[in-house]
């Protein structure tokens, strides 16, 4: 990890053993090389070294920001499983993992409050010192929300195509938006304003994979299990997650392997994102110089959280498809979705059709990232298409003729 995106200069902070910011601990005491004896006659004890940070305040204040956030979970039902309508004969289930319900209206919720603990119990997080998160908009709205929570200020750093209703919900939960013309740049200024101001850059490309326990601890991946276990097809054939930070996947990755289910995951990748030549050619350092247009996902660099290895399958979705696909979710539940859960949908209806074709049963599990209320100018926008050059309208033909036999078009 280059200098740029490390989260302040704190030795071994990568293996969690960052040491307090001086000023911000108690009373120190520390002996210099000078005041240490070289050596002591027969019989003279060695004096005892004595380094001690402790600080009572602060001890008092992590105790009651770490409850905070962890009541925050404790009081927020687990999000819903919806049922994607197909037809009865084709003895498929597909599901929607509603992660919209959070209180804070995205996936990035469940991140948002593991990137905190994981700050927290690290000692990185201060009292008073802001919290700063490069960001494509969700993230950095979930994590306002528990900046404000625990008292601590937050800066949003941005490109400056995120969507303006992304940059309001910030704005309301008491975060500050720093805009930038270049998102290749969002990790350098990020790791600039929080040594510039004594915060703590977050960086959840870094730490996403790390933050969240895999093993259970009602992650994700538990979650949609144990809402499976009453349902006809309980171990789904395929588990489909679009990667942004590349967290979730790894996430629900981990966890399939770890409790020996047979699952099966797919993640798909939006244009002008580096994930899907990454994992196909082995290059860590594959990089986009484009933007992502399906806000959310998709990165110009192979990001660390990204774990390839624990990927079975990905897929290259064209964006065009993945704004017909979360428009055709509108017609079959009646809810809109951000571009993100197209992408998603699109790749997990092609996966129901090859199921359909081979004559296998079973189910399969997407995502509904975020509500379509914040992308009301963009993928729910005519004009918006029309300047980016989008034509959905041969897409939406294929999941029109799809649903309607059962056959992907070739």
């Amino acid at each position: 990890m280059s200098t740029a995106q490390q989260p302040q200069s704190r030795p071994d902070h990568e293996a969690g053993a960052g040491i307090p910011i001086p000023g911000e601990g108690g009373a120190e005491t520390t002996s210099t090389p000078a005041e240490t004896p070289t050596g002591a006659g027969a019989g003279t004890p060695m004096p005892t070294m004595d380094g001690d940070r402790s600080d009572p305040a602060y001890r008092s204040w992590l105790k009651e920001a770490v409850r905070k956030v962890q009541a925050d979970a404790n009081r927020t039902a687990d999000t819903h499983l919806l049922r994607f309508p197909l037809p009865e004969e084709w003895g498929i289930d597909l599901y929607l993992k509603d992660e919209s319900t959070h209180p804070t209206g995205s996936l990035k919720h469940r991140l948002a409050r593991s990137l905190f603990l994981y700050g927290l119990c690290n000692g990185w997080i201060r009292p008073g010192k802001p919290v700063i998160e490069s960001s494509s908009g969700s993230t950095a709205v979930s994590e306002a929300y528990f900046a404000s929570l625990i008292g601590v200020p937050f800066i949003a750093v941005m490109p400056a195509t995120t969507s303006r209703e992304k940059t309001r919900l910030i704005e309301f939960h008491g975060g500050t938006c720093h805009l930038v013309q270049d998102p290749r740049t969002v990790y350098e200024v990020s790791a600039r304003l929080a040594a510039e101001s004594g915060g703590h850059y977050m960086d959840q490309f870094t730490y996403a994979e790390r933050a969240t326990d895999w093993r259970g601890n009602n992650n994700i991946a538990e979650s949609i299990y144990q809402q499976l276990r009453l349902e006809r097809y309980p171990e789904p054939a395929w588990i489909v997650a679009t990667a942004g930070t590349g967290g979730t996947s790894a996430t629900i990755a981990r966890y399939v392997h770890y409790m020996q289910y047979d699952t099966l995951i797919c993640v798909p990748d939006p244009e002008n994102s580096c994930f899907f030549d990454g994992w196909l050619t082995g290059d860590a350092k594959t990089d986009c110089a484009t933007a992502s247009r399906i806000e959310g996902i998709g990165r110009p660099r192979m990001e660390p959280s990204f774990v390839p290895g624990a990927i079975d399958r990905m897929m290259k979705v064209p964006d065009a498809a993945s704004i017909a696909a979360v428009r055709a979710l509108e017609t079959a539940i009646g809810r809109k979705a951000g571009g993100s859960t197209g992408t998603g949908l699109w790749s997990a209806l092609k996966i129901v059709a090859e199921m359909v074709a081979e004559g296998r049963r079973g189910s399969v599990v997407t995502l509904l990232c975020d509500p379509g209320d914040r992308y009301l100018d963009k993928y729910y926008s005519d004009d918006w298409l029309a300047s980016q050059g989008l034509d959905i309208t041969p897409y939406a033909r294929t999941l029109d003729s799809f649903l309607a036999t059962g056959s992907w078009p070739a």
